[in-house]
């Protein structure tokens, strides 16, 4: 699980996995996800994604609410990650959405920039790609990927695959 933040997704996916390893920068989040998760079936590893080399192989390498928030310029990067994280018939799931508020759109419509202000009034400019399902899809597919890209209601979208 890529970029597990607080552990809302490392339960569900103990339910389907004998173990489960958890990659995130922030060690508070690291905290939050260990408490909720209360498993020795998961190995949680801090890391810098940009810069993280996985010392294994994975059969599924899934991650929530993510990709949205890596930089234009990163995505190629990061899915060469990826694939070095999957075994050879490794597959792919993650979930996300593209909504931005206008108020956020505090570079413009065309940014992948924008503000999140908090319920104390700070406020944080960070990454935020609304992707399109099928724009996604096909960035993907020129990346060497076999993914579907699939729209729910509202702004959410999930994807599922492997390498091409």
């Amino acid at each position: 699980e890529l970029a597990c933040g607080p552990g809302v997704w490392t339960g569900q996916l103990l339910r389907h996995a004998t173990e489960v390893t958890a990659v995130d920068a922030s060690p508070e989040m690291l905290a939050a996800a260990a408490a909720r998760a209360d498993s020795d079936r998961v190995r949680f590893v801090r890391a810098d994604l940009f810069n993280w080399v996985p010392d294994r192989r994975y059969d599924v390498v899934f991650f929530g609410f993510w990709l949205s928030h890596v930089p234009p310029e990163r995505f190629d990067a990061f899915w060469s990650l990826v694939a070095a994280g999957l075994a050879e018939d490794g597959r792919v799931f993650f979930a996300d959405d593209a909504y931005r508020t206008p108020d956020e759109l505090v570079h413009g419509p065309s940014s992948s920039t924008i503000r999140r202000r908090l319920a104390d009034g700070t406020s944080y400019e960070l990454v935020k790609v609304p992707y399109q399902p099928a724009d996604l899809e096909e960035r993907l597919r020129h990346a060497g990927w076999d993914i579907t890209v699939t729209a729910t209601s509202g702004p959410f979208y999930w994807g599922a695959g492997r390498r091409g």
